[in-house]
């Protein structure tokens, strides 16, 4: 039995608490003012499973004083999946805004209590079920890499940045002024319309549009495109560049990327099915350009590793079909599906997995869905049993046990059950999906932890980690143990392989953008 320390912060003053594994005492409390050295202490002497109320509020300022730790217990996390199966409402996250000081930083610490108290609480709920353990230790495990993440950073060059706004959008302008190439395009679409337009503001340009003899419902970009007029380029230019200027900007630099790092503040199982989030900075949705700006350190390469085809796969797995456990076990998933359904059509045979995954069931994907289930039978069925208990307001679960939100009141009384069934057919996938993820994620930071200088883990999103290392050979090799060691720890010994697809970069963005 290993040892686990509950900490239960009151201010100045830590409380530090010995339990077995079932939550009971088994030592003396301990008092620490520097709860940095009470854990490396610790950590040092017993590698403890620490057991906190939120890693994304105590272990940043553990990180920032050089304290590590291998492993830990996030109550909120865990009470956020157990509140869920239990049909209650989620506490909100006890992660801060951002990592800047703020106006209302004041915090009601929990009492040592009801700490000790939710924390025997979990472990009675996940007494009986390997899976939730599994999935509690995973998603706790995924926080410790968010806050490491958001610690370390995302290697980012400022002034490559820098140099590619000043291109789009000219110089810097001073605080509160609009950068030059705005400015131009304004003009240049007010001489177009023959009068002053603020190319912002909806009203001012449907009103311009009018005077044209031009009839426009909506400014959005799919409605100035059809239209035959000299301004519509230049307001879709003013559009995306002002896009840029506001979203991803010299403030934003200036707020997220410190000593050439980007650091965004990313948020676990933010979404129902376990997938991340992050809050400010935009961590998860860097645009395409702003990715040449991820340049590797002088001596290191970027290893992007993504998980091809994840979710059919998954679904492989999960329905144990053999015919799709079979097809699952090649490299290309689509290509034995293709010669077994749809005479070799690969496409086909994509929008048909898909369609099934999404619950496609109008045109092409109908008769393409009928040709599925005849070679298929139990892989569609594993996905349209779910549909069928969502359209009955019923719960599924993922495989390690995460529960779907149950119907609200007014879905009983109004609510539509095929986009219910729809939502419960992707959500058995997508959070089965969002686990393996999380675990190969658990997985490969322990292995890089194991052999400094293999690299450092400096971004997740779904499916893809990237490593920044100076060896991309053991890099490389850590990823795809990290991958096999998640398929066994959900799936045993399946034949369905999880590919990783690799590539060793200086610079994050894809050569071809």
């Amino acid at each position: 039995m290993r040892v686990k320390v509950v900490v239960v912060p009151t201010g100045t003053v830590h409380h530090l608490f010995p339990t077995d594994d079932d939550g009971r005492l088994s030592g003396q409390r301990e008092e620490c003012t520097d709860l940095a050295a009470a854990v490396y202490r610790i950590e040092t002497a017993d590698r403890p499973r620490w057991i906190w109320e939120s890693t994304a509020r105590t272990y940043g300022p553990l990180l920032e004083a050089g304290v590590h730790v291998d492993r830990c217990h996030d109550l909120s996390l865990v009470e956020g999946i157990l509140a869920v199966r239990r049909g209650e409402v989620p506490p909100p996250t006890t992660a801060p805004e951002d990592d800047r000081p703020g106006l209302f930083d004041a915090y009601a610490y929990p009492s040592s209590e009801s700490i000790l108290d939710l924390h025997r609480r979990h472990v009675a709920e996940s007494a009986t079920s390997t899976g939730l353990r599994l999935l509690f230790a995973a998603e706790s495990a995924g926080a410790l890499a968010a806050a490491e993440m958001s610690h370390a950073g995302l290697p980012f060059s400022a002034d490559a940045h820098d140099r590619y706004l000043e291109t789009m959008l000219g110089r810097r302008p001073r605080d509160g002024d609009l950068p030059p190439a705005i400015i131009e395009l304004e003009s240049e679409i007010s001489a177009v319309f023959g009068r002053r337009v603020n190319p912002s503001s909806h009203l001012e340009v449907i009103a311009a549009f009018a005077r044209d003899d031009i009839e426009l419902t909506s400014t959005r970009a799919h409605v100035l495109s059809a239209v035959d007029h000299p301004a519509v380029p230049l307001l879709l230019r003013h559009r995306d560049l002002s896009k840029l200027f506001g979203t991803n900007g010299w403030a934003w630099s200036k707020a997220w990327v410190r000593q050439d790092r980007f650091r965004p503040v990313y948020v676990p199982g933010a979404v129902v099915s376990g997938r991340w989030a992050s809050r400010g900075g935009g961590g998860l949705q860097l645009p395409k350009p702003l990715r040449t700006s991820v340049i590797a350190e002088p001596g290191h390469d970027f290893v992007i590793a993504d998980a091809g085809q994840l979710e059919p796969r998954i679904l492989a797995a999960m329905s144990a079909d053999p015919a799709m456990t079979e097809a699952a076990g090649t490299e290309d998933l689509y290509a034995p599906v293709a010669q077994a359904a749809f005479g070799g059509d690969r496409n086909k045979a994509k929008v048909a997995i898909l369609g099934v995954l999404y619950g496609a069931t109008s045109g092409e994907s109908r008769s393409l869905l009928a040709l599925l289930r005849r070679r298929f039978p139990e892989a569609v069925e594993y996905l349209e049993r779910a549909a069928r208990s969502g359209e009955r307001g019923e719960v599924v679960h993922s495989w390690l046990g995460r529960a779907c939100p149950r119907p609200s009141a007014e879905w009983w009384a109004h609510g539509d059950a095929h986009a219910r069934g729809r939502f419960t057919r992707n959500f058995l996938v997508q959070a089965t999906a969002s686990e393996w993820a999380v675990c190969l994620l658990a997985e490969l930071r322990k292995r890089l932890a194991a052999e400094p200088g293999s690299g450092e883990l400096v971004f997740f999103q779904h499916d893809e980690v990237v490593v920044h290392s100076r060896d991309c050979v053991t890099a490389r090799r850590h990823i795809e143990d990290a991958a096999l060691s998640a398929t066994r720890l959900l799936f045993g010994d399946t034949a369905v392989r999880f590919p990783m697809d690799i590539a060793v970069r200086a610079c994050y963005a894809d050569p071809e953008d």
